[in-house]
């Protein structure tokens, strides 16, 4: 009789974990896909906004700006391009609990939307294999570290702490450069803000996963999924600027 109950119970428990690792796969599967469909809209917006905005010869070499590239890159709206993603990261970060999963997608595609409209100046400043290139390096590096945080037994928790100090220090860096417009310190900004978001890739990519719980209703998983994409977006759009800024070729 207790050999029967042992097996039932370890049937059980198995069948339990199966399930669980299903929903753990449909989670994650569907963090990395509301991710990488951000990244593609925000990378053809920005070709989009590149190409309405400049006039070029018959060689691709810029010769001048259209109404709307002077409005884009010249007047005050770029700045109202440049804070709009980062108003949005802010509302749904404090306000996604009172979202449906619906909400949070739309305003998901909205944030990745403007991000394009923003970024169309590396198109600007950088020719375009180069910005290819750096594109698929970091595809490479974001990949196998979110592959390593996904599968590590390693708690990342204090390498988090660690990288978000780091992080804050290169903001503060970042703000002093403006005026000292050195180019030393721009390098060893681009060199620290590679290796930070290196670590953060791998360190959210495992905090997103912990965030995973069976119990959780659809609507629940649903805003997880899109907070989890949100992360990582940010992570790879930073690394993917560090890494422009060490290896992009200017025009």
């Amino acid at each position: 009789m207790d050999f029967n109950r042992q097996n039932i119970f370890q049937a059980t428990a198995a069948k339990k974990s199966v399930v669980w690792d299903a929903g753990l796969r449909s989670y994650m599967l569907k963090v990395y896909n509301y991710m990488a469909t951000g990244i593609l809209l925000t990378g053809i917006i920005a070709l989009i906004s590149f190409k309405t905005s400049v006039v070029t010869d018959v060689n691709g070499a810029i010769t001048g700006f259209t109404s709307f590239g002077n409005a884009l890159f010249f007047s005050g709206l770029k700045w109202i391009v440049m804070l709009a993603p980062l108003g949005i990261v802010f509302y749904m970060s404090f306000g996604i609990n009172k979202m449906s999963s619906a909400k949070a997608q739309t305003v998901f595609w909205i944030f990745a939307s403007l991000m394009g409209l923003s970024l169309s100046w590396i198109l600007l400043v950088y020719t375009g294999v180069s910005v290819a290139r750096v594109f698929f390096i970091t595809s490479a590096t974001f990949g196998a570290m979110s592959l390593y945080g996904y599968t590590t037994k390693r708690d990342l928790t204090k390498l988090g702490s660690f990288l978000f100090m780091g992080l804050i220090g290169i903001i503060i860096a970042s703000l002093v450069n403006i005026f000292l417009k050195s180019s030393m310190m721009y390098f060893i900004i681009s060199i620290l803000g590679v290796l930070i978001f290196v670590g953060l890739t791998a360190y959210d990519t495992q905090k997103i996963k912990n965030m995973y719980a069976a119990t959780d209703s659809g609507e629940i998983i649903g805003k997880k999924a899109v907070m989890g994409a949100l992360t990582l977006y940010l992570d790879f759009i930073n690394l993917f600027i560090m890494l422009l800024r060490l290896f992009g070729q200017r025009r």
